[in-house]
């Protein structure tokens, strides 16, 4: 079943991400418990407690009883204007673990954007998770509406902060890739793009619905990956059906443009994963493209720069 396969990557996740917690060493100067709280490196340590009084900097959490931590540069300005990335982890994993394994708090300073990172729903085993489609990963139909709660996090976030609303973009992996390609369908409105790692999208291009507005898609996908299989099961399409879908949807011709490889996991040799997009006639600027990685896993081990280079996919479009 596909929650035992999703259970069985979790524990892989949590050892990679317990080997990268041991070397980890957070180049913007702080560091954070598992509460999502942020600490200062200002030569003491002081929490900050995420209220906001006259000169200091914004709040550290958003979503109200079902809060979601907010990391900003670290030479936020409240009179800029930045992107929004909201990181969606995997199945039976939380925000902090997936911020862990993808690095991403050096990338909000190093990039300058502002970084949402919310926690699914537990079920009744303790395993958070996100309600996206009919194949992942609400196993006990409870019905809880993501789609709301994402929504409600991405305008709160814009109410907030110095936020862009025009650049919205969401990284997923996993049940959170799943739920990206959701968000795509059902609140396509408010997203400019998102990238999905080792996700899929609805089990039938009906099932999306008719989104108002099209967005970019980034599909990142390894060959030998055990839970969701890159040419797709019962229940969710292929990678690259995936990116067609909404390609198609997007009015872009069929021609598919080669990139220089890229090395994505550091655990193959080489320069692993092949890239193709497209950008062509496609409405609105937007850009659909597919990251292969050749006999990649569920749980890349991810080269330096490798999540960098999907942010930065992100931005760009």
């Amino acid at each position: 079943m596909l929650w035992e396969a999703m259970r069985t990557s979790l524990r892989v996740l949590a050892s990679l991400v317990l080997l990268t917690a041991c070397g980890d060493d957070d180049d913007d100067g702080t560091a954070s418990d598992d509460a999502g709280v942020v600490v200062e490196d200002d030569g003491g340590t002081a929490p900050d407690t995420g209220v906001v009084d006259a000169g200091s900097r914004p709040p550290t959490t958003i979503g109200g009883e079902r809060p979601a931590t907010v990391r900003i540069p670290t030479d936020y300005d409240a009179s800029g204007s930045y992107p929004l990335v909201v990181l969606l982890h995997g199945y039976g994993a939380s925000g902090s673990v997936q911020e862990l394994y993808f690095g991403l708090r050096s990338l909000v300073s190093s990039r300058g954007f502002v970084a949402v990172i919310p926690d699914g729903t537990e079920n009744s085993g303790g395993d958070r998770f996100w309600n996206a489609t009919a194949a992942c990963c609400d196993f006990e139909s409870t019905g809880v509406d993501d789609v709301a709660y994402i929504s409600g996090l991405i305008d709160e976030a814009v109410e907030t902060y110095a936020v862009d609303p025009d650049r919205v973009y969401l990284l997923g992996h996993s049940n959170g890739g799943f739920m990206s390609y959701r968000m795509a369908c059902d609140a396509s409105e408010k997203i400019t793009a998102i990238a999905s790692l080792a996700g899929a999208a609805h089990p039938s291009e009906s099932d999306c619905g008719t989104p108002t507005e099209p967005t970019s898609v980034l599909q990142i996908h390894g060959t030998e990956d055990g839970t969701i299989q890159y040419e797709g099961a019962v229940g969710y399409p292929s990678a690259p059906v995936s990116v067609e879908r909404f390609a198609t949807r997007a009015g872009c011709g069929e021609t598919m443009t080669t990139l220089d490889p890229l090395d994505f996991d550091s655990s193959i040799d080489g320069a692993e994963t092949e890239r193709v997009e497209t950008s062509e006639g496609c409405a609105d600027g937007t850009v659909y493209a597919l990251w292969t990685i050749e006999a990649g896993g569920h749980i890349p081990t991810l080269a330096d720069g490798a999540i960098g280079a999907a942010v930065d996919w992100l931005l760009a479009h």
